[in-house]
């Protein structure tokens, strides 16, 4: 640990959570340099859909390596890109509509799609305002930090955060409040002091933010709202896509089309960094070079992303899987929050992007540190870092996704009696 401590920036946060210092892994399991193994629940913070150290990805991986396939080769053609995007477009983006949609592969950070599809709504539109939402997280960037909503991410910019209007998200002030009636009307003032923007971004379940998930019909009134007052409409699909809302597409159970889309996290398939920004072809009026970085091109992350989709898209069945197992996931943590605190626990999220709501940043700590303990990898999220978050590989058998949720069962028995009993002294 001294030499992480002595040598790495403060700025490090995910192993202040999780001290072991990690040597394997492989699936849903993580083993430490003492041969400890956990169950992890993190998965790279949605960055590992299809588990660590997937046999059928790396051994394509592996296989092209040996064959002296390119590595870095900044924009130019490549063998490993030309089929990665014929199998994304025949597969991923035709069957769901989206055949007229182009690819620009950004630098390899979720953050740097955002940052292209921001710069490429305002070049389209000739306007810079853009509207974010609540609890909403777009990356850590410039424009992409300006539409982060986070206080504790913003205060770390240096800076002001420029030209974004917030919204409400679905359901911020409630149930019972149209939000969209509320943008409409803003929108529709001509005093209402919000500059005509150019784009809307949103997550249709935020992630870092809490597990919201937003309602079929909001995201189709946000639809008709994008058409009615000109904006383009950019979903930030980077934590919720790749499969982790049951279809490949976070947006697909609404119906709805967006203008652009950005991924990333999972969308290599092995954990590599690379990044996508879709969008309409008539949308793509970039020159040239005009929005370039050197690791635009990370063709080990071609093949595997390519292997990926080959493997688990090509038919219907791992996404009913998937969507299996989130109904087993949700009826386990709803039985946990109705068995320790049926009034001040909620259950979150959908599918295999779900949590538990605790009362208060601490408790939801403890039951993370208590989880840690007994062997099982797992964070929080939510404005005040108060909600469990179960984010395990997909490819997590069903055994293992029981195991692990056993081991959350008995960190939440373990805290809340410790707080009762706290509480009867």
């Amino acid at each position: 640990m001294n030499t992480f401590e002595h040598h790495e920036s403060s700025v490090r946060s995910y192993c202040r959570s999780f001290p072991a210092t990690f040597k394997q892994a492989k699936g849903a399991n993580l083993i430490d340099e003492e041969g400890k193994e956990y169950l992890d629940f993190l998965a790279g913070a949605g960055s590992l859909n299809y588990g660590h150290n997937n046999p059928v990805l790396k051994h394509a991986l592996m296989t092209y390596i040996e064959s002296d396939g390119l590595t870095h080769g900044l924009d130019m053609y490549s063998s490993a890109k030309e089929h990665f995007i014929e199998r994304f477009q025949n597969i991923i983006l035709k069957p769901r509509g989206l055949k007229n949609y182009v690819m620009q592969f950004t630098g390899p950070t979720g953050s740097n799609a955002v940052e292209a599809a921001l710069k490429l709504a305002r070049k389209v539109k000739g306007r810079e305002n853009i509207i974010a939402f609540t609890n909403g997280f777009h990356g850590v960037t410039g424009a992409s930090l300006s539409c982060t909503a986070n206080q504790h991410h913003r205060g770390g910019a240096g800076t002001s955060l420029n030209h974004v209007s917030r919204m409400p998200f679905d359901g911020y002030f409630g149930e019972n409040t149209n939000t969209l009636a509320m943008i409409d009307k803003l929108l529709s003032d001509p005093s209402s002091g919000i500059d005509k923007p150019a784009a809307v971004i949103l997550e249709t379940i935020q992630g870092e933010g809490g597990l919201n998930v937003a309602s079929s019909a909001w995201l189709k009134g946000l639809r008709k709202l994008c058409d009615k007052h000109d904006m383009l409409m950019i979903i930030d699909d980077i934590q919720a896509g790749c499969g982790r809302s049951g279809d490949f597409f976070s947006f697909e159970e609404a119906g709805i089309k967006p203008d652009i889309i950005t991924l990333s996290k999972s969308i290599s398939g092995y954990g590599l960094p690379m990044a996508l920004t879709i969008f309409r072809k008539d949308l793509d009026i970039w020159k040239p070079g005009e929005h370039n970085g050197t690791f635009r091109g990370n063709n080990h992350a071609f093949i595997t992303a390519a292997t990926a989709i080959d493997t688990y898209w090509h038919d219907n069945l791992f996404s009913k899987d998937i969507k299996e197992k989130g109904n087993l996931l949700r009826k386990r943590l709803r039985n946990i929050a109705d068995r320790f605190g049926p009034e001040s626990l909620k259950l979150k999220g959908r599918c295999m992007m779900s949590g538990i709501e605790c009362p208060s940043e601490e408790i939801a700590g403890q039951v993370v540190q208590s989880a840690y303990k007994k062997g099982l990898i797992i964070e929080t999220c939510g404005n005040r870092d108060q909600i469990v978050k179960c984010f395990a590989p997909l490819t997590i058998s069903n055994e293992e996704l029981e195991r692990g949720l056993n081991l959350l069962e008995k960190a939440f028995s373990e805290v809340t009696s410790n707080i009762a009993t706290a509480a009867a002294s």
